[in-house]
C-alpha cells in the first residue's frame, strides 16, 4: 500500500518490514498490523481489518465494511508496539541492545 500523509510518502513496498501482529480472529473482528521503517528513519503502521475492527469504514446506509490504513508513528509509539507484540529479541534487533 502506498499513501501520502502530510506531504510524506509511505510505501509498504519500499520500507523495511519489522514486525507483524494479528488478533487471530476471523471475519468482522479480524485485525492485522505490520510495523515498517522508512529509509528516512520514520516508523509507520500498515493495518487492515474487518467491519468490527479499528480499520472499519462506513459503506453507507448505516453499514460498515473492512478497510486498511497507514498510520505514521513516533519512535516512542513504535517502541510500545514492539514491546506489546514482539519479544526482547525483536526489540533489540530494531532499537538496539537494552541494558539490564
Amino acid at each position: 500500500m502506498k499513501k501520502i500523509i502530510n506531504g510524506k510518502k509511505y510505501d509498504t513496498d519500499t520500507a523495511k518490514f519489522l514486525l507483524s501482529r494479528s488478533n487471530d480472529y476471523t471475519g468482522f473482528s479480524y485485525c492485522y498490523e505490520e510495523l515498517y521503517l522508512k529509509k528516512t528513519g520514520e516508523f509507520f503502521l500498515y493495518g487492515k481489518g474487518g467491519a468490527m475492527s479499528k480499520y472499519s469504514r462506513s459503506c453507507g446506509d448505516n453499514t460498515w465494511c473492512g478497510g486498511e490504513e497507514i498510520v505514521p508513528l513516533t519512535e516512542a509509539k513504535a517502541k510500545k508496539f514492539v514491546e506489546e507484540y514482539g519479544d526482547a529479541d525483536d526489540y533489540e534487533k530494531i532499537f538496539g541492545e537494552v541494558e539490564e
